[in-house]
């Protein structure tokens, strides 16, 4: 059985892999200098290559389509993820939220594993080779590179990725092949990516990070989002882990309308909690204009814009403040306001929204139900989950489910 497998991100890795383990004869195609190029940004340059979780609640964190993962997951679940990695020379460990990493705290060392995994299959591994079409014939395929060279197989495993991050090599070459076969694109937009806001006071805030904020986003009247965690201010909106999982969560609003976006700077008090300590302040920074007695509450960036916002007279001495006014403050504390007008592109995403249509690809194998003996994986397919560990641990079950299924003798 000869297959050839097109991209060497995580999804192709682990496909050319699992392909070859089961007794395939397997030839794998990047079109990069080294294999795994997106994989050495992942995590901040740590990888994050899966979650600890149980792994019933990996499909919890999958957004769209969970349950065309369920094969996929359950056949290579995250525990084996683990287990495949540390067997081939990676020794990880587990950090808060699950998120597993390698101990070395290097993207790299994930990279040498599968590099280990391949040189054991005897993978022929042909880097600086860019498909460039990929055709059904009688007796298999052939996949032609962009120098004119021609490749023949049984069966092809597309692992190209989508569109994000393009500077390394994620520029979307595998849609138009699916396309080509008679696949349907599923609308393609960045997610887990940073949100432009509109207010100019957010610009002014850049740089700075809030921890233990709560966000909550209303598509009108309808609340879309609603999660604690650590946010930044940038000189474009917001971004932060907070607001990477909101844009995979509001991704359809925001595409077509503006969102409203709260925070609240102290979730662990409530309002009336918040109002005591808002008086206890005020009592011992009774003499001082309000703008200067709000050091003990607020980051000192963040009070000119809270002052503003609450409309009360910067320059009033803080026991003249009256109830009302001080509800104002309070407001502005528990609902910073922003809003949200879109996304950053597909240079800063993490993830592509959308891809191949999961209704077209047999979930039990990953091969497509249009051409026999073509086969999909990774950030093609129409799947796409929270930050975590979980899009890299869908990356890994579906390459492997393809990949181990392509190597099968169809009988």
């Amino acid at each position: 059985m000869s297959i050839v497998v097109v991209g060497g991100g995580a999804a192709g890795l682990m496909a050319a892999a699992a392909a070859a383990q089961a007794g395939a004869n397997v030839l794998l195609l990047e079109r990069n200098e080294k294999l795994g190029k997106k994989l050495y940004i992942t995590g901040k340059g740590r990888c994050n290559v899966t979650n600890a979780c149980d792994t019933q609640d990996l499909f919890g964190q999958i957004l769209r389509n969970a349950k065309f993962m369920y094969s996929a997951i359950y056949t290579f679940d995250n525990f084996r993820v683990m287990d495949f990695f540390e067997q081939n020379g990676t020794p990880l460990k587990t950090e808060r939220g699950g998120r597993v990493f390698p101990v070395s705290d290097h993207a790299s060392d994930i990279i040498r594993a599968l590099s280990n995994a391949l040189e054991r299959g005897q993978v022929n591994v042909r880097l600086h080779t860019r498909a460039a079409s990929v055709s059904k014939q009688a007796d298999g395929f052939v996949v032609k590179d962009t120098k004119g060279a021609s490749f023949a197989a049984d069966k092809v495993i597309l692992a190209t990725g989508g569109l994000s991050y393009p500077s390394t090599g994620s520029t979307g070459d595998g849609y138009g092949f699916a396309q080509h076969f008679g696949h349907t694109i599923q609308t393609l937009n960045p997610s887990l990516t940073a949100m432009v806001a509109k207010e100019s006071y957010i610009k002014e805030l850049q740089g700075l990070s809030l921890k233990n904020v709560r966000a909550r986003i209303f598509d009108g009247a309808k609340l879309v989002y609603d999660d604690f965690g650590e946010m930044l201010f940038t000189h474009f909106g917001v971004s932060g882990p907070l607001m990477l999982s909101a844009s995979a969560v509001v991704n359809d609003c925001l595409l077509s309308r503006h969102l409203q976006l709260f925070i609240d700077l102290k979730p662990a008090l409530t309002i009336e909690q918040l109002d005591q300590r808002i008086l206890r302040d005020f009592e011992k920074f009774k003499n001082k204009q309000f703008k200067n007695a709000l050091g003990a509450l607020l980051p000192s960036r963040l009070i000119p814009v809270a002052v503003a916002l609450s409309q009360v007279d910067a320059e009033r001495k803080v026991h003249e403040i009256t109830k009302e006014e001080r509800k104002s403050l309070l407001q502005v504390l528990k609902n910073f306001p922003a809003t949200l007008t879109g996304f950053r592109d597909f240079k800063e995403a993490i993830i592509t929204r959308g891809g191949v249509h999961v209704k077209e690809i047999d979930p039990s194998t990953m091969e497509s139900k249009l051409v026999k003996g073509l086969y999909f994986a990774g950030e093609m397919l129409d799947v796409d989950a929270l930050t975590g560990g979980y899009n890299l641990q869908a990356a890994w079950s579906s390459g492997y489910l393809a990949g181990s299924s392509a190597a099968q003798e169809r009988k």
